[in-house]
Parts: C-alpha cells; structure tokens; sequence
C-alpha cells in the first residue's frame, strides 16, 4: 500500500481528465497542491461518434506520461448516478448497535441483494451522545453495483494506476465545500447550525446538486448539463456538434450573440425552474434549515449570464466558485491552466482531500477483495524475507546436528541397546501373558456366575405360579357352599406372558385402568349400586386429586390371568363383580396379605411376602357385565366349572324339571408386573430415574 502523504484526486469527466496531487499542510484546514493536469478529449464522450473506451485511455496515457503517480495514494470519482445514496435518521439507540440497524436498513433501501453490490455508511456529524445512547444520529449510506464498480475501475487498471479510494462525485464535492466553504462541524451549536450552501456543479449531461450546512448532506442529479445548451444550439441555428460547441464557448464574440443566447434561453429557463424545483423539495424535508448562498461549478457555468439568470431566477445568492480557501500552493494556483479551468476542479479538490484522510465524508466503495490482495501483496516481500531467514536457521540447525551426528559411534552402543531391546520384549511379554490371565479369569468368574443365576431361575416361574395360585381364595376343606354362587371361588381359565425390556411402556397404557382398579372406598361404595341383572358394570371413576402410582422401570413380563367368578348375587353387594377380585387376588398381589414358600436360593424352603418375587401392579384392564349363564346342575359340563349338586342332595325339595340352574357371571382379565428375582440374593444398584420417568 502507499505511504506517501500525498493523494492523487482524479476525475474522469465526459469532457476531459483533471487531477490534483494534495497533501496536508501544517496551517489547520488548509490542504497543500503540489501538482495538477487537465487532460482534455479531443471530443466529448457523449458525441455519437467518439470511441469513450479509447478517449479516456488516451488520456490516461498522456497523464501518466507527464506524471508520476510510484508510492501516492489515488482516489477516483465516479458521477453520481452510477449509484445510490441514502441518508438515514437513526431512532434513539445504542451506539453499539448503530451497524447492526444501518445494515438492516441497507437490505431494506438498497433494492438488490447486499452481495451484488458494494456499500459502505458513515455516522454524519451532529446528534448527541448520552448514557451509551445516541439521539437524533443521522448515517450516510452509500452503494455501487458491484459490476459497475469494476466497469469504472477497468480503464484505469489497464493503465497500470492501482486505486486506493472510490468515491461518488457528488460525495467529493459535499467534502470540499464542507472543507473550503464551511466552519468545522465540531465547532458548530446543533441547534443553530449555519446556513446551507447550495453546490451546483454542470457537467456535459448532468448537474450535481449539493445542498449542506457541515451537519447534514442533501443531494440530488439534474438530468441538464452544458451539452444541453449546446443541443439547443444545434437545432436552432441547424450547426454541427462542433461548431455548436465551439459557438457556445465564444458566445459573446459571435456575430450575433443576442440570436445565441436567444437560442439557448428555453435551456436557462428549463435549468433555474429544476433548481427551484429541487430547491423547494429540499425546503419541504428539511424545514429548518435555511439557504444562504448558491455556488456554481463547472465549465459550463462560465456562460456569460447564466449566474446572473439563475440568481435572478432562485431569489438568491448566486456565484461561481471562483477561489478555493482552503487550497494553497502557488505553483499550482497561479499556473494559467489551472486558473482557466478551476471551476472544473472541485471534484478532484474533494477526491484528493480524502485520500490524504481530511475531514468528511470518508467512505469508500473499493471493493473489499481488492483491499485485501494489496495488502497481501505488500506483505508478500516480507513473507518472504522471513522464508529465506527460517531456511538458513534450518540450514544452520542441520549442520549442527549432522556434526553432532557423524561424532556418535553407535557400534561402542550396539551390545547395551541389544539387552535393552530383549529385556523390553520380554517386559512386553510377559504384560500380555498378564492381562490374558486376567482375561480368562473374568470369562471364568462370569460364566459362574451366570451358571448359578441359572440354577436359581429355573424354580422362579414355578414360585411365581405357586404364589398365584395361593392367593386365589377358596373355602376351608369340607366347608364349600352348596351353591356355586356363594363359593369363594375364582375361576382361572388362561395364563399368558409377555416379555418388556421397560415395564414403563406397558404401564403408561394401563393407567386408567390402574386408577380404576385401585379405587378409593368412596369408588366402591358407588360400584356397590349395581344395574340389574344383565346391564353394564360401569367402572369407578378415580377421585380428583389421587395421587398416580410410581410406575414400574426396568425389563420384566407381565403375566395376564384370564377368569371369571359366580360371586355375584345380591346378598353379596357390596363384595362381587369387580370387587370381589380386587378384594381377593388383587389384594394379594399387592403383597397385603399371603407368603410362598421359595425353591432355591439363600432362602429355599422358606415363606417370603409375594412382592419379595418381584410381582407387583395388579390391574384388571378388561371386564365384562355382570351376566346371567345356565349351567348344568350335573358333570361338568362347562370346562373348567365345578359340578352342581344333584337334586337328591337337597331333602325335600321337588324334582326340577329344569336340568340347569342359573347364575350371574362376571368376566375379568388381570394383568400385572413380575420382575423375577431370587429373595436373599443381592441385587445390582438400580440405575437412576429421571424425574420425567425416562
């Protein structure tokens, strides 16, 4: 990158090259001219017939043959329709936040995608700080698309020039008025700014209109410039391009000058009526802001009478820019090209008082990828030069280690690393014969174990079965009632199993049915109202507010009974249907009442509580109504029934002609929990639950 304090400030016109070497001077404010060049087109670049690709090549030729541009900095314009820019007024925020909201606001004012364009924002002066937080901030937001930007870079790349600031004209021109024409910003009261200067620069087909005050920036492009005038020319007075060119310049020593001007007039109406018609949308937007003076830029502008119209015209001030106050340098100033054509340099002014880092505006649309491979590319010697250094220090390295190297005789060694290496293969082997004994002690000790786990579980189903079947009620021996209805009796007519790896998952099924089966003794009390003969049971509702039951973890099975009972007459109530299961085997599964004598294990021939064999959870997850059935009163007719008594065994009473007799019959499925272990035998921890019970 340069490092000369100088900046070349260059403005590719549609009518000729100008550019200005700058640096800082000692004086505040003051910026030094050291060397300039105006390098005009042999014709403009507007003219159907001109080649503009070539115009500014040759001329960019012919600068660079008079000047040279090795270690300055160079900053280039661009005319201000080739891009957009956008002030924005800040809510109160963090300043810390200011990026983040300009490029939200960026995606939202630039109508591409951020990726195909190049944008850069500056915080304009004024506003206040306060506590972190800004108030009444305003941000200049600027944008180029991408291809355009290298379209305007290709010419001067070709010509060898490397650019280190792309900037809009109407940009620079904002920075040298602010700079040569306006107080400095910091010295300036907020709440009484100065007046706004209007900056009006004519170039061949636009105007650039520049209205600021130090503070705030407004700025617009009028599509009228000094070809306008020139196009009048041609079809009034039926000339040449040329010549009309040629006429306009020398206006006042034509042969008929009033005709000229006469001519041209409708294009001086046409351009004071724009810029009072700019001039009063500016005065709409901002209305506290006042004008004080118009300056005027540009060849153009050195029509004879064109400041006096506009002035007239506006109702204001109006003046060409014909001193700059902040420029100094005789050699420059005082130099007769320089003086002729100094209303064209106000752009270049502003270019190169940027790149020399004066105040202002100071954004850039560079692309960034281009920044990056020039510093790259200054870097590239240094990386360099520290290559070659770290090659030589491993050139001096290795000569000392080969020296230390060709000094070592290994053979003095060879017997003494031998033993070492023998002695370490034998270290290694026998670690590998000990870890194969460890081994095969495990794979051992495992199989014992899992040999006695065996012989204890073969007689777990059969304890299981055994504790199943002595919790089934049933009356004394010899005690039995006559009538199967008042037996306590169920009837168990399948027993089925099904394996779970988490007993969870079947839980969470059956947990209306556990709250059912489980039923406080208000439940019951209503259960105890039973329909007639033949209508549905329903089941008891789970109160409010009980307390849901811990479900069981881990693998296990779960065993299903399938049975009915004849306990169901009305002398019975409120003990029958439901109830009389819950009361009896349900009651037992829950480990409330009843021992079974264990088969194996520490604990063999012993009576353990039936949870102790893991069983657990009893729920009937399916019934039937309480219905009426016929059964025989002789043999068993109906598998899995006891026999009724026969007629004879009843004294006294008639014969009956009816072979069967009726009972009401209720049907249940029970299922419950059985995770086998052996009592007396340690378990292993039980692995921590989650609190959502995963």
């Amino acid at each position: 990158m340069a490092r000369s304090p100088f900046c070349w400030g260059i403005d590719i016109g549609k009518c000729a090259l100008k550019a200005v070497r700058c640096r800082l001077s000692g004086e505040p404010r003051k910026l030094t001219a050291e060397a300039f060049d105006y390098v005009e087109y042999p014709m403009l670049l507007t003219q159907p017939e001109a080649d503009p690709v070539e115009l500014v090549r040759d001329a960019l030729r012919e600068f660079l043959g008079r000047n040279d541009l090795k270690g300055d900095r160079v900053a280039v314009s661009v005319p201000g329709q080739s891009g957009l820019v956008k002030f924005i007024k800040l809510p109160p925020i963090e300043a810390k936040k200011i990026p983040d909201i300009v490029k939200y606001e960026a995606r939202q004012q630039i109508p591409f995608p951020l990726e195909q364009v190049v944008w850069d924002w500056q915080r304009l002066a004024g506003g206040m700080e306060e506590g972190g937080f800004v108030i009444d901030a305003e941000v200049a937001l600027f944008a180029m698309k991408r291809e355009q930007v290298y379209k305007a870079l290709t010419p001067l790349t070709q010509a060898g020039i490397e650019v280190d600031v792309l900037q809009l004209a109407p940009t620079a021109l904002a920075n040298m008025v602010m700079f040569d024409q306006l107080p400095d910003p910091a010295t300036v009261d907020p709440d009484q700014p100065p007046a706004s200067i209007v900056l009006v620069s004519m170039g061949v087909d636009t105007t650039d209109l520049v209205v600021t005050n130090g503070l705030r920036i407004w700025q617009r492009s009028i599509p009228i410039g000094g070809s306008s005038f020139t196009k009048a020319l041609v079809q009034g007075m039926k000339l040449t391009f040329a010549k009309a060119e040629h006429l306009k310049r020398n206006a006042v020593r034509a042969e008929d000058p009033k005709m000229v001007f006469k001519v041209m007039r409708p294009v001086f109406t046409e351009f004071a009526a724009e810029l009072q018609r700019s001039l009063n949308y500016f005065a709409g937007t901002d209305r506290t802001a006042t004008i004080g003076k118009v300056l005027l830029l540009g060849n153009a502008t050195k029509l004879r009478g064109l400041s006096d119209f506009v002035g007239k015209q506006l109702g204001l001030d109006v003046q060409r820019l014909e001193t700059f106050r902040g420029l100094e340098g005789p050699g420059v100033l005082n130099a007769p090209a320089f003086r002729e054509n100094r209303l064209a340099f106000g752009t270049a002014y502003g270019l190169a008082l940027e790149g020399v880092g004066g105040p202002g505006i100071r954004t850039n649309l560079l692309p960034r990828e281009i920044v990056h491979e020039r510093v790259i590319e200054s870097k590239k010697p240094w990386g360099l030069a520290a290559g070659v250094g770290l090659l030589g220090a491993a050139a001096i390295s290795f000569m000392g280690m080969y020296f230390a190297w060709n000094s070592f005789a290994p053979n003095q060694y060879a017997g003494a690393f031998a033993r070492a290496d023998g002695v370490k293969t034998q270290s290694q082997a026998a670690l590998s014969a000990l870890e194969e004994a460890k081994q095969k002690r495990d794979a051992a000790i495992a199989q014992q174990r899992s040999l006695v786990q065996v012989e204890d579980r073969r007689f777990q189903s059969l304890d299981m079965l055994r504790a199943v079947q002595s919790l089934l009620p049933r009356d004394p021996p010899g005690q039995a009632a006559l009538n199967p209805a008042d037996r306590n009796e169920l009837h168990i007519t399948a027993v089925d199993c099904q394996y779970f790896p988490d007993l969870k998952t079947w839980f969470d099924r059956v947990q209306q049915q556990w709250n059912e089966t489980h039923a406080t003794d208000e439940a019951v009390a209503e259960e105890a109202a039973a329909p007639p003969a033949g209508e549905a049971v329903a089941p008891p509702e789970t109160p409010a507010g009980a307390a849901p039951a811990a479900a069981p973890t881990g693998p296990g099975w779960v065993v299903q009974l399938t049975g009915y009972h004849y306990h169901n007459e009305d002398h019975h109530k409120p003990d029958e249907a439901a109830q009389f299961v819950r009361s009896t085997i349900v009651k037992g599964l829950l480990g409330e009442a009843g021992k079974v004598s264990v088969s194996a294990g520490p604990l063999a021939g012993q009576s353990v509580p039936v949870k102790e064999l893991g069983i657990g959870f009893p729920v009937i997850v399916a019934s039937s109504p309480v219905r009426t059935v016929r059964v025989p009163r002789e043999g068993a007719a109906v598998p899995g029934e006891a026999s009724l008594p026969r007629p004879d065994l009843f004294p006294g009473a008639a014969p009956q002609e009816d072979p069967d007799i009726k009972l009401r019959r209720f049907d249940f499925v029970l299922q419950f929990a059985w995770q086998p272990v052996s009592p007396g035998v340690p378990q292993p921890a039980a692995a921590p639950v989650a609190p959502d019970g995963g």
